[in-house]
């Protein structure tokens, strides 16, 4: 039987989440400009990784196969949250966003 997965998902689920928002009050505090790209995109992930980490809860006391479901969704959310953190990352080292 496979090792559930959504107790890691939870987990750095929810470190990223403290990661999105100390992005976004950093750019808030240091940037002259109310929004920029990097806010919008960090904003982005966040719901990702609130969703990854909400559904990935859920699924940890279900045997079921809905908590099967939900821990895929989970996954592939959490996926697509830390492909957007990629794309800010390359933005920033490469500086493609002022």
């Amino acid at each position: 039987m496979k090792e559930p997965r959504s107790p890691h998902v939870l987990n750095a689920s929810s470190n990223l989440i403290g990661i999105c928002f100390l992005v976004i009050t950093s750019l808030r505090f240091f940037s002259k400009s109310s929004l920029t790209l990097i806010d919008e995109l960090s904003s982005v992930a966040m719901v990702f990784f609130m969703s990854a980490a909400l559904l990935s809860f859920l699924s940890l006391n279900r045997q079921s196969r809905r908590g099967l479901l939900l821990e895929r969704i989970a996954s592939i959310l959490f996926l697509i949250g830390l492909v957007i953190l990629f794309f800010i990352t390359m933005f920033f080292s490469f500086r493609l966003i002022d």
